[in-house]
């Protein structure tokens, strides 16, 4: 509505009849205009009113009115009384029918609804050849949510000297736009200015969603912002202003996306327009693992110059490369071999027992090593070269052959030899005979020395026709090695292994002095952060080494433990359930009900304590994940974390008890208490926060699940890092909407790596510090508001981070952009953050400076990282490398052209160059 536009009387309703009086005026184009004006100084307790027309929402939920009216200066007049006033009250009444009347609704605030007290910034006292000069103001408020069908304004005198020249009610809205592939449709703004309404796009014809729902953000103030996903063409389409984007024949598109067609690779064609893939011609083929852009490849031909070195029963067989490869770069080798006996037919394939070093298929090695052959042996080997096609070829792969015969060849080696009886001073020995004795066996060779002696040999014993022999004179207590090897007519094989025997030992004795050597170690080293374990057996006599780093003591995963009963017994003390008494009931766990109760042990003052009960009917493993927060927590001692004082494992309920913190959780504290505390003491929690996580990272331990809500504070304010419970990693309840199912994530709280690859480290800690941060300066206020996981991955993946929250220094958002980098190696190391608080804390004036810029931009114009403009000769490169480029044209239009006038850059320049868009881009057929 824009009561300038009226082309007769308004015809408002006014009350009392000698209040205000509609009148014809001029506006600045000296057009006629209609207006209102009332000037009733000299009479006491005025109460003017003026009531529009019933006025239509259409939809909207926040209205905004323009009021362009003149102000008489009060002290201007003469004997003017004091009741004079310099202001007017706006009001509005909703209703879903045109129902006023001359008498409703009542003349009064109630019900109508106060919108603000209007002020002029300018009145007019003036004289100017003898009439006066009427100075206009502007004012514009808005109020909302706003339900009913319609509504009316009321304008209230009170006392003032006024005409109110003119009025325009009109609402905000986003235009109908297109961006990133999508037709978004216009959309109103939300109720309240801060609201952000999530609209829906459609792809454009021929185009498609790339991952994600598309979305764009309508802001209070009518503009696009925080583009989510984005449409891209079809395959076989490209972009194209004219119309005709299908690929041409003999050109593809394989995927979606905004690139053009391409040309289809050699040995390929397409059968049609708007191609996703080139066929392969005939005799020409592409593996599943192929991109489509690659050529179409053929199998390779035969190995050439193949050479064969025959020795005994072994053979080295060496080539040369195909001398076509087909086109590819996979070419690898199989090794056929058949056995032909001693004639030249009848050829069968090699049995199991033929080695091939280092293998017999798939070699991409021009060489192999044949070895356990049959002597005297007649041999086909055929050499394969196959590629990535060969499968797919109706033909057999190209191959070259040679024929070889065997040697003679001495027997194998003789594999297992085995203790059958033992005296004092003597022992019996017996062993298989080779598995390939290559001809008759004529004897056996046996060899044995002392152990402690090393190689210093004893004696050989020869055996004949027997695989067993009994070694007499030999001295108890002794380490014995013996070796065996057999000989035919070709010669002797290889000796077996070496195997050490104990004479006249008991073996029990070994185990009982290994036994109790390791509990002494156990005993004397019970947590270190390096273990080796070395044992040499020689002479009867047991060495162990052991490595500790002094000083040092790292955090030790209680799931390593064959029995996690058993790291709760190391690391978290048993208490008595009688010590224990709960006074009431303050909250519900994963597991049971958290009580706040007394603990009063032996010797010690009565203390308050937390208490977390397991519920009864646990599972097993339920009990298992319970009692593994207090394995880890018992392993803490520090200021800034959550101190275990025990656990009750031998009565019911099982019980974990910690020290009690009598403000809870650190969101809902600052929700409660918001705006209460200075800036240095919000940087003292983030201080005491800090400290905390760099001695959990000084211990190796990595949390995962940093946030306020995991941070208790006690009646000093001290804040403590608590949560260390793993179970909500393994449990599948998905009713919490702060965690994503499979895998447990808080994404709000989660570095982008750890999302994606589950890759959780310090380093992703601190990235939850930085949202920590933003927590505790916001005053508990949720992360990315109302924004759906999803889009909060999207919005990080297009580096959109968190604005400073209201009266944050901007040192204090410097350190969350620092701890949200997006390469996790360039975020500061938890004892950096500790440092930089502290002489924060130091500095108070370093808090003062607070960021200026609008919580709604976040632009690469205005990032930290931009580089700086002495590096580049030109705007446009200067745009390039702050991956701007698309916006040379609207720089060069608006006159920025230069680094000079770049620099003077105005916010609403800023805002235009961040939401500017590309329009008029469809994919078609």
């Amino acid at each position: 509505m824009d009561s300038t536009t009226a082309t007769a009387e308004l015809g408002w309703t006014t009350y009392p009849s000698q209040g205000w009086e509609e009148v014809s005026g001029y506006d600045e184009n000296m057009n006629t205009i209609r207006t209102y004006q009332v000037c009733n100084i000299f009479n006491s307790s005025q109460n003017n009113w003026v009531r529009t027309k019933y006025i239509r929402r259409r939809g909207a939920q926040r209205i905004h009115v323009q009021m362009k009216f003149s102000v008489r200066d009060c002290s201007s007049i003469p004997n003017v009384p004091g009741s004079c006033k310099e202001t007017f009250n706006l009001y509005f009444f909703e209703s879903d029918l045109d129902k006023a009347t001359k008498l409703y609704p009542p003349w009064m605030e109630n019900p109508w609804v106060k919108v603000d007290t209007i002020a002029a910034d300018e009145s007019f006292s003036q004289v100017d050849l003898g009439g006066r000069i009427m100075k206009i103001n502007s004012e514009v408020r808005s109020f909302g949510p706003v339900s009913h069908n319609g509504f009316y304004l009321a304008f209230q005198d009170y006392g003032a000297c006024m005409s109110l020249i003119a009025v325009r009610v009109f609402y905000r809205k986003c235009p109908h736009i297109i961006q990133n592939g999508a037709v978004f449709p216009e959309t109103l703004s939300g109720a309240e200015s801060t609201s952000l309404v999530a609209a829906r796009g459609v792809c454009v014809p021929n185009g498609e969603e790339v991952d994600v729902p598309i979305k764009l953000y309508c802001n209070g103030d009518g503009e696009w912002m925080v583009p989510i996903g984005r449409c891209m063409c079809k395959a076989g389409y490209e972009l194209s202003r004219t119309g005709e984007g299908s690929c041409v024949t003999g050109f593809f598109k394989a995927a979606q996306g905004d690139h053009k067609c391409l040309q289809c690779p050699i040995n390929s064609r397409t059968t049609s327009e708007g191609a996703t893939n080139c066929v392969c011609r005939n005799g020409y083929y592409r593996t599943e693992s192929d991109p489509p852009q690659m050529p179409c490849t053929t199998v390779p031909s035969a190995p050439q110059n193949v050479i064969s070195i025959v020795n005994e029963t072994s053979l080295i067989l060496e080539w040369s490369s195909p001398k076509e490869s087909g086109g590819r770069e996979d070419v690898v080798y199989n090794i056929i071999c058949k056995s032909c006996g001693s004639r030249r037919s009848g050829c069968t394939r090699c049995g199991d027992n033929v080695q091939f070093i280092p293998r017999q298929l798939g070699l991409t090695n021009t060489r192999v090593h044949i070895s356990d052959l049959m002597a005297h042996t007649q041999y086909t080997f055929e050499i394969q070269a196959v590629n990535g096609v060969s499968d797919q070829s109706p033909y057999s792969p190209q191959y070259t052959s040679v024929n070889i015969t065997t040697n003679q060849a001495a027997p194998s080696i003789v594999s297992i030899i085995h203790q059958v009886s033992r005296t004092p001073n003597s022992i019996t020995l017996s062993w298989s005979q080779p598995d390939q004795p290559n001809g008759v066996i004529l004897d056996y060779e046996l060899q044995y020395y002392e152990k402690v002696h090393q190689c210093q040999l004893i004696e050989f014993i020869s055996i004949h026709q027997t695989n067993t022999a009994v070694i007499r004179v030999l001295r108890p207590g002794t380490i014995y090695v013996f070796q065996v090897r057999a000989r035919t007519v070709a010669g002797f094989g290889r000796f077996s292994e070496k195997l050490p025997l104990i004479i006249g030992s008991s073996a029990a004795g070994v185990v009982f002095i290994i036994a109790i050597t390791v509990v002494i170690i156990k005993s004397s080293f019970p947590v270190f952060s390096r273990f080796s374990f070395y044992m040499y057996i020689c002479c009867c006599f047991f060495y162990f080494s052991v490595e500790v780093s002094p000083g040092m003591k790292i955090y030790i995963d209680p799931f390593t433990y064959e029995d996690p009963n058993e790291a709760v017994r190391e690391f978290a003390k048993e208490i008595d359930i009688s010590c224990v008494k709960i006074e009431q009931v303050i909250g519900a766990g994963e597991f049971g009900e958290v009580c706040s109760g007394n603990l009063r042990q032996p010797g010690k003052r009565e203390i308050l304590v937390a208490i977390k009960t397991l519920k009864a009917g646990y599972t097993e493993r339920q009990r298992r994940d319970f009692l593994s927060e207090a394995s880890i927590m018992g392993q803490f001692d520090h200021p800034n974390i959550i101190h275990l004082e025990g656990v009750v494992t031998k009565s019911s309920p099982v019980m974990i008890i910690t020290e009690f913190m009598e403000n809870g959780s650190l969101d809902s504290f600052l929700r409660q208490n918001d705006g209460q505390f200075t800036v240095i003491q919000l940087v003292g929690m983030l201080r005491g926060i800090a400290a905390g996580m760099k001695y959990l990272c000084d211990m190796n331990y990595v949390h995962r699940d940093l946030a306020a809500r995991n941070i208790l504070v006690n009646s000093n304010l001290v804040c403590k890092v608590s949560d260390f419970g793993l179970s909500r990693f393994l449990e599948e309840d998905t009713s919490d909407p702060t965690y994503t199912s499979g895998g447990k994530i808080p994404i709000r709280w989660t570095a982008p790596e750890a999302i994606q690859y589950r890759k959780f480290t310090s380093s992703s800690d601190c990235w939850s510090y930085g949202i920590v941060m933003w927590e505790v300066m916001s005053y508990g206020e949720r992360p990315y508001w109302d924004m759906s996981n999803q889009d909060v991955i999207n919005a990080i993946e297009q580096d959109y981070r968190l604005p400073p929250p209201m009266d944050c220094p901007s040192a204090l958002h410097q350190l969350m952009l620092d701890c949200w980098q997006k390469d996790r190696n360039n975020r500061p190391k938890f004892s950096q953050i500790v440092s930089t608080l502290d002489k924060m804390i130091r500095n108070p004036n370093s808090l003062k400076a607070m960021t200026p810029l609008s919580s709604s931009v976040h632009l690469a114009l205005l990032d930290r990282s931009t580089p700086d403009f002495s590096s580049f000769s030109t705007v446009n490169e200067w745009l390039d490398a702050i991956k701007m480029g698309q916006y040379k044209e609207n720089f060069t239009s608006e006159g920025f052209t230069s680094f000079d006038v770049v620099s003077q850059m105005t916010m609403e320049y800023v805002r235009y160059f961040s939401y500017i868009k590309n329009r008029g881009l469809t994919c078609t057929h």
